[in-house]
């Protein structure tokens, strides 16, 4: 890669990012993992928004240019300053770069649009049936898992015990019926024949 040429494709995604105010954007870096440390460098540029995720766009890629010997790359958002990850990686294949494939970058984010994660696939182009052959990007938005519902508390009594409720007779249980059925009689009362 070249410097200049990587300088200015990632200068237009800053440019884009204030293009609207809910879009938001995401440069993913990539790494050879080698037994020499490799710093990571530039893969793409991903501008996506947390309410229309599957409208998220590849605005700058940069094909890798990666050693001979590389059989892994690690993928993940990445903060040159602090020369650390800000978001977990992941452990793809280099044949995810092969010719006949296209890689499909995938960002997980919080609900403030924070990246979380991201992944690397290649995915077999076939021409007769798309003619977009670019890097493709899917963006995830988390959400709060569903809360388990719980029973009613155990109720113990002072000696630490669980106390059993009584078990109630007929009567108690279904008075209300018996209820019922003397206000019909009284109420209803029959047809009298004068």
């Amino acid at each position: 890669m070249k410097p200049a040429k990587l300088l200015s494709s990632f200068a237009g995604i800053a440019l884009a990012s204030f293009a609207s105010a809910n879009e938001l954007m995401a440069t993913i870096y990539i790494q050879a993992v080698a037994a020499s440390p490799v710093a990571p460098v530039p893969l793409a540029g991903l501008q996506y928004d947390i309410h229309a995720p599957s409208e998220a766009q590849v605005i700058a890629y940069e094909a890798p240019e990666l050693p001979d010997d590389t059989k892994l790359v690690r993928v993940g958002v990445y903060d040159p300053a602090a020369k650390q990850w800000t978001s977990s990686t992941s452990v793809a294949s280099v044949d995810n770069f092969d010719k006949g494939y296209s890689p499909a970058l995938m960002l997980s984010v919080d609900p403030s649009g924070t990246p979380i994660s991201v992944a690397l696939r290649g995915v077999r182009i076939d021409a007769g049936q798309t003619r977009d052959f670019g890097p493709q990007a899917m963006v995830f938005v988390t959400a709060a898992g569903k809360q388990p519902d719980l029973n009613k508390p155990v109720v113990l009594s002072p000696e630490g015990k669980q106390v059993v409720p009584e078990e109630k007779s007929m009567f108690q249980k279904y008075w209300w019926v018996i209820a019922l059925v003397v206000l019909m009689s009284v109420v209803g009362g029959g047809d009298e024949k004068k």
